[in-house]
Parts: C-alpha cells; sequence; structure tokens
C-alpha cells in the first residue's frame, strides 16, 4: 500500500507509513473501500466521508462546561442584565446573552 504523502510502500496492516508517519488513505465505514484523499462519498456506495472519518462534532457547551463554571457565568450575566449593584441596578445597554441550562 502506497502512502498518499510520500508515495513509500508500506505493508497492509501498517497503520502509519514507514517513511514518514502519515496515517494511510482513509477508508469507507460503510463498505470498506480505500478511497483517494479528500472525497466527500465513498466512491463504491456513497456514504459520505465526512461521518465516517471525523469523529463525533463537538457537544454543545452545555455538555463540557464544569457545573461551578456555568454558575459563573449565568451569575455574572445577571448581574450585567440588571447593571450590577455599583449601577444602581440598572443600565440601559444593549447586551446580546445566551442562555446556559446547567445540566441537572
Amino acid at each position: 500500500m502506497k502512502c498518499p504523502r510520500c508515495q513509500q510502500e508500506n505493508p497492509p496492516q501498517a497503520t502509519f507509513c514507514l517513511e514518514c508517519a502519515t496515517p494511510p488513505a482513509p477508508r469507507c465505514a460503510n463498505c470498506g473501500t480505500q478511497l483517494p484523499a479528500g472525497p466527500k462519498f465513498c466512491f463504491e456506495c456513497a456514504t459520505p466521508v465526512s461521518a465516517s472519518r471525523s469523529g463525533p462534532r463537538l457537544a454543545s457547551p452545555e455538555a463540557y462546561t464544569p457545573k461551578h463554571l456555568a454558575e459563573r457565568i449565568i451569575n455574572s450575566t445577571a448581574a450585567v442584565e440588571g447593571g450590577g449593584a455599583e449601577n444602581g441596578g440598572s443600565v440601559n445597554r444593549p447586551f446580546v446573552v445566551s442562555t446556559l441550562q446547567l445540566p441537572k
């Protein structure tokens, strides 16, 4: 199997090129066909390559934001929206704030 980067001939069981350590050409997750570099779909079964090659997309912020940090963000957002105590409790400034739901 030839390396797509340096053209080194590698054994079929190699998980990286013996010469440049590049991973071998991707294979379709559905049918196992070896794919050329950069395809969007498998040319044998039309399975999207991005779904077969890339891992799961990043989860929403709620999934990976630590609870203590989420609480600080929510509390500071409430203070900004309300103007905070130092501003008499209300300030008429336009703020765009997204809400963060805390995991239960």
